[in-house]
C-alpha cells in the first residue's frame, strides 16, 4: 500500500508541475493591457499695457579725430538731450603755443635760427627769461648788446612782450568763436531744463 500511496503521490506533483508550467506558458504569452484616458485643458487670459513716458536719448556728439601729431588742433564736441530736444555740436580749436613751436622749429630746421628765436620771443615769458640769461631778444634785425639797448628804449617798450598787460588774455577768433558756441548751448541748455 506504501507503493501505492507513493505513486499517486508522485503522479499528483508531476500533473501539478505539468498545469503550473501550462500556466506559465501561457500567462508569459499574453500582452498586458491598461487602459488610460487623460482629459487636460489649459486656458490663460492676460491684459497687458505698455506706456512710454519719455523717449530714450538720442543726442550723440560727434567723433572729431585729431589724432595727426602734425595738427596743432583740439578737438571738442557735447552734447545735451532733454525730453522734448537733443543737441549736439563739435568744432576743432587751434592750439596757438603748439602753431608757435612748429613754427620756430620749422625756421630753425631751414637754417633761419634768428628768425626761430625772435618767434619763441613772442611770448611774454621767454621774451623775460631771454633778458634775464643775457641773451636778449632780435629786434628789427639787430642781435646781443645792439637789441639790448633797443629793447630798453623807451620808445620800444610798446613792442616788448613783457611789459603788455593781459597778454596772455587776448583771444584769437577761433577761440572766441568756440567760446560763444558754448555760452549759446548752455544758455539753451538752461532754459530748456528750467522750463521742465
Amino acid at each position: 500500500m506504501f507503493k501505492r500511496m507513493f505513486a499517486a503521490f508522485i503522479m499528483t506533483l508531476a500533473a501539478s508541475a505539468a498545469v503550473a508550467q501550462d500556466e506559465t506558458t501561457t500567462t508569459t504569452n499574453d500582452p498586458i493591457v491598461t487602459e488610460n484616458t487623460t482629459t487636460s485643458t489649459v486656458t490663460t487670459t492676460s491684459d497687458s499695457t505698455n506706456t512710454v513716458i519719455t523717449a530714450p536719448p538720442t543726442a550723440i556728439s560727434p567723433n572729431i579725430n585729431t589724432a595727426n601729431s602734425d595738427l596743432c588742433t583740439v578737438g571738442v564736441s557735447g552734447a545735451v538731450q532733454t525730453q522734448i530736444l537733443g543737441i549736439s555740436a563739435g568744432s576743432t580749436v587751434r592750439d596757438m603755443n603748439c602753431e608757435k613751436l612748429k613754427n620756430a622749429k620749422t625756421l630753425y630746421d631751414m637754417g633761419m635760427k634768428v628768425a626761430a628765436v625772435s618767434v619763441m620771443c613772442q611770448d611774454g615769458r621767454i621774451f623775460q627769461a631771454m633778458m634775464d640769461a643775457g641773451t636778449p631778444c632780435p629786434i628789427d634785425g639787430k642781435i646781443g648788446e645792439e637789441a639790448k639797448s633797443e629793447w630798453n628804449d623807451p620808445s620800444n617798450q610798446s613792442r616788448r612782450p613783457d611789459s603788455q598787460p593781459g597778454i596772455g588774455m587776448n583771444i584769437d577768433p577761433d577761440t572766441r568763436t568756440t567760446l560763444i558756441g558754448g555760452a549759446l548751448v548752455l544758455g539753451i541748455l538752461a532754459v530748456l531744463l528750467g522750463g521742465g
